[in-house]
């Protein structure tokens, strides 16, 4: 654990926004985690986690007291009597190395989140998904520091209220992640391809196997096209992802939508609902790729992501962002949510 003198809030997100912070410190482990937080609530100061910064956007203003960035690792497996590999990663490791990892091991279902940046910790927070997986489909429990009970508890799965972005992480700053134990069944071929454009990509059909080594190649090429992988020579990465995300709505509310705007958005089955597609709305509202405020901009490659080519500020983003909701909002009656974590800012 140590403090370091950078303390500008953009040098530690992908959006390269965000004014400085008045305490940052580096911490590598879990005990020194616990006892920052700790520390920050018997003094009633903020305590922020941060982890790549890849799903935040933080205020021009910065954030009073501490910001913790957590770079805890380690990975441990071990064989169950189900047939399946229990492996264990700590909140600091980045997903990407995970996934790959589990590929390596021939561990199938994570191998669709290829390519998507951020630490472990804080997948389950948004129940991070990509391409017909989301990290609750293989999640077995969660190993959290509760700040109000003051003491380490493990949730497993099933108490963690997971939903579509969402889970009982997403709306508190209660729970410190320390950990993650995924359950994923050993298989030399990849869970069943949910999404059509992996499908395709690979010449198979929804519902098909290939090899898993195959899936992260496909996932991640498909991933760079529309500039969701990051690249320093890519001002087009320069954001949080997908900014929205899909809304779901009941089948009449799929209906109205189609009503009103005289024909049908992109959409798919979703827990007895349906989920529509966010960029195909935001796009029938007249939003364009390249159209932004001030210097933010929306992707040339992607109409769901909202971008920092350089020069721009959240307030320019968050400009942005109410605009696009807004008008959506008018055309359809879909209220989108942002899929980021707002702090020191609101949309």
């Amino acid at each position: 654990m140590y403090e370091v003198t950078e303390r500008r809030l953009a040098r530690w997100t992908t959006l390269r926004l965000g004014g400085e912070a008045a305490r940052l410190v580096i911490v590598t482990t879990d005990a020194g985690l616990c006892a920052m937080a700790e520390a920050a609530d018997a003094r009633v100061e903020p305590f922020t986690v941060l982890g790549s910064g890849s799903n935040v956007v933080v205020g021009d203003a910065g954030l009073n007291g501490t910001v913790a960035v957590v770079r805890t690792r380690g990975i441990s497996a071990t064989s169950l009597d189900t047939g399946k590999v229990a492996f264990t990663a700590a909140a600091g490791e980045q997903l990407a190395d995970l996934v790959a990892w589990s590929v390596a091991e021939r561990l199938a279902g994570l191998e669709c989140l290829a390519g998507i940046p951020g630490t472990v910790g804080a997948t389950p927070i948004q129940n991070v998904g990509a391409y017909g997986q989301e990290v609750s489909d293989t999640l077995h429990a969660v190993r959290a520091f509760d700040r109000k009970l003051r003491r380490t508890v493990t949730l497993p799965a099933a108490q963690c209220a997971f939903g579509h972005r969402t889970s009982l992480f997403r709306h508190t700053d209660r729970w410190l992640l320390l950990s993650v134990t995924f359950h994923l069944r050993p298989s030399r071929l990849s869970t069943p391809i949910r999404h059509a454009e992996v499908a395709r990509s690979l010449g198979n059909e929804v519902g098909g196997r290939v090899p898993i080594e195959l899936i992260p190649d496909a996932v991640t090429a498909i991933r760079r096209v529309k500039g969701m992988v990051l690249s320093p020579d890519d001002p087009d990465t320069r954001s949080v992802g997908s900014f929205f995300a899909n809304p779901v709505v009941t089948a009449d509310q799929a209906k109205d939508v189609r009503r009103r705007i005289g024909s049908a958005p992109p959409q798919w089955p979703e827990r007895g609902n349906v989920k529509l597609s966010a960029g195909w709305l935001v796009e029938r509202a007249g939003w364009c790729r390249g159209d932004g405020v001030g210097a933010v901009r929306i992707s040339t490659k992607h109409a769901l992501a909202l971008t920092n080519p350089g020069g721009g500020t959240t307030q320019q983003l968050l400009d942005l962002a109410g605009r696009i909701r807004t008008g959506v909002r008018q055309l359809s009656g879909v209220l989108l949510e942002p899929e980021p974590r707002f702090l020191g800012c609101a949309l």
